[in-house]
């Protein structure tokens, strides 16, 4: 190869987030640091024409990721709180003719290497075995979520679903591999809500897992080795843990946290991390689709958290960050509201340096700073983990 050509492309990786901020930004942190480990990665990331919109006035990725786009065959992100659930359907059934139509353009210079997909846009699955094309599942949330939709039968055998929360949301479910017991109130709010069909619509997304040649999970295997080992166990997948995807750490050395002040989560993280540890309290939905993100910047940076709860959220990710450096207030009804007194009790909780209970979370958030950093560092989990992922799909 001659010295001023650029180096031939050995792999393609196709990215379809959810179009959602809360995934759509992991999964470009996470193409962000594929493409600064290996120049030879070509990366071609796939939003709506409406999200191309909002990502164009956000500070440029690597020249090596480039954006293509799909009609806007989906609700308006603007709108789609008033009907979530129509929401969903509608990217699971209106999303998958377009995103075809889109690869068999990319496949004409390069077959792509791998199809990277969110989890939920199971469709992708179809589109990757009817192609030939290799498939890699990207999983935001807590792995006690994917765990219990995954092994939803289990609930139903064991007379858990449906049910009434009320009258019997203290029975423990223990019969999960990889979770500890838990109440039936702890479990994803989906079972519970006025959303089931979602829930039903999300089990068989997971159920599609084991098709797909790779998992990847935005967790730190020292958290939830449990639960990840119980997952390897019972799928013939390929499994990552690749950690926090967050542009945290600085994705090397080719890659630098811009300090524009549109993108609203770096300017974030370098705030949070300016701050003297015992001066911060981060108010949060407790969940692990934040925790993977959001609050694991607080766990790296050592933080302690207060959780909020949402209909999304389960109230066991609340209680596992309780568990660790958190405060979990007191969870109700779906519209209990959060009252002011309650923000202001724990507040003082937080904020006063000598009393025993703010000491213990304190140690207890240095304690898992110090996980979370040695998993990112290099030879740790993560960092071993991405590396390993590269080497498999080039």
């Amino acid at each position: 190869m001659e010295p001023n050509n650029k180096p031939t492309t050995i792999c393609h990786v196709v990215a379809m987030p959810y179009p959602g901020r809360g995934h759509i930004n992991p999964m470009m942190n996470f193409c962000k640091l594929l493409a600064s480990k290996k120049d030879e990665i070509l990366i071609t990331f796939v939003v709506t024409e409406e999200w191309l919109g909002f990502l164009s006035s956000e500070p440029k990725p690597p020249a090596n990721i480039r954006f293509a786009s799909i009609p806007n065959v989906v609700p308006s992100e603007k709108g789609r709180a008033a009907d979530f659930p129509g929401f969903f359907r509608a990217v699971l059934t209106k999303m998958e003719e377009p995103f075809e139509q889109l690869l068999e353009r990319l496949e004409r210079p390069q077959k792509p290497s791998v199809i990277m997909h969110d989890t939920y846009l199971m469709w992708a699955v179809d589109v990757g075995n009817r192609r030939n094309i290799p498939v890699a599942s990207f999983w935001t949330q807590q792995m006690s979520v994917f765990t219990v939709f995954y092994h939803f039968d289990l609930l139903k055998q064991n007379g858990h679903f449906p049910i009434n929360v009320s009258e019997r949301g203290n029975e423990l479910v223990n019969y999960i591999p990889g979770i500890p017991p838990t109440r039936i109130a702890d479990l994803p709010a989906v079972f519970t809500g006025k959303v089931l069909d979602i829930a039903h619509t999300a089990c068989e997304a997971l159920s599609r897992v084991p098709k797909v040649q790779y998992l990847l999970l935005t967790s730190i295997y020292e958290l939830e080795s449990q639960t990840i080992d119980a997952i390897k166990a019972a799928i013939p997948t390929q499994v990552y843990s690749i950690g926090p995807s967050i542009p945290y750490f600085g994705l090397g050395d080719n890659f630098s946290v811009s300090t524009d002040s549109k993108n609203c989560e770096t300017s974030y993280v370098q705030w949070l991390d300016s701050q003297p540890k015992s001066s911060v309290l981060y108010i949060s939905l407790g969940s692990f689709l934040s925790v993977s993100r959001t609050q694991m910047d607080e766990i790296i940076a050592g933080v302690d958290m207060s959780c909020v709860r949402f209909f999304w959220v389960s109230r066991d990710d609340a209680s596992r960050i309780q568990e660790g450096c958190g405060v979990r207030r007191g969870m109700g009804d779906e519209e209990q509201l959060v009252t002011r007194e309650e923000i202001a009790s724990i507040v003082r909780r937080f904020m006063d340096l000598e009393s025993d209970e703010g000491k213990e979370m304190r140690r207890k958030a240095k304690e898992l700073e110090e996980i979370c950093q040695r998993a990112v560092s290099e030879g740790g989990s993560a960092e071993t983990a991405i590396d390993s992922f590269i080497q498999d799909i080039s």
